[in-house]
């Protein structure tokens, strides 16, 4: 492969590799979904339960795993500054966790009704 083509080709590698990663991180928790679905609900006060809420505090469901987890994590390890009680709350939380809840929301369908166990009807 010649030099020039090589240059304008490794970064692009790189940023599909790491994407890739990231991908394969989130599919690789050792939580079962019970676990995961208890953690999701330290995120209802604010995101609502399907992670849906609407108003100021962003929507997370259906954004790309790979994204949630990113901020998240961001959050924990104090790497970005435009939070206000986002990194306070990642805390409490293992990485593991922090990929696990990114795949939570991740799958839920942004647009979809009644998904949320608060949408459901109460059974008699």
């Amino acid at each position: 492969m010649n030099r020039s083509i090589r240059r304008a080709v490794t970064p692009i590698m790189g940023t599909l590799l790491s994407l890739g990663a990231a991908t394969t991180a989130v599919a690789e928790t050792n939580l079962s979904s019970e676990q995961v679905g208890l953690l999701a609900s330290a995120c209802a006060n604010c995101h609502g339960t399907d992670g849906r809420r609407s108003g100021s505090v962003p929507t997370i469901a259906g954004r790309p795993a790979a994204v949630l987890e990113s901020r998240l994590l961001a959050f924990k390890h104090e790497e970005t500054s435009d939070t206000t009680i986002m990194d306070r709350i990642a805390k409490g939380f293992t990485d593991e966790e922090l990929v696990a809840l990114a795949g939570h929301f991740a799958a839920i369908d942004p647009e979809a009704e009644g998904d949320s166990p608060a949408d459901q009807e109460p059974q008699e």
